[in-house]
């Protein structure tokens, strides 16, 4: 009896579906953040370079 309970168990695949979808919604969310960091580190880098370009011009001005 409990051999058949396992037997049932092991080959029961109605939750497959739900655990293959989940891996895809990790592994796309994974690259999302990566992009993300990515592009944020360089957005900071350009609007440090605008920043000290305006500093520049501003110090050669005077």
């Amino acid at each position: 009896m409990v051999k058949n309970i396992f037997v049932r168990l092991w080959q029961d695949e109605q939750g497959q579906d739900l655990v293959e979808y989940a891996l895809i919604v990790a592994a796309v969310g994974l690259a999302l953040i990566t992009t993300v960091n990515q592009l944020s580190q360089a957005v900071v880098s350009l609007y440090s370079s605008i920043t000290e370009g305006l500093t520049s011009i501003g110090a050669s001005g005077q």
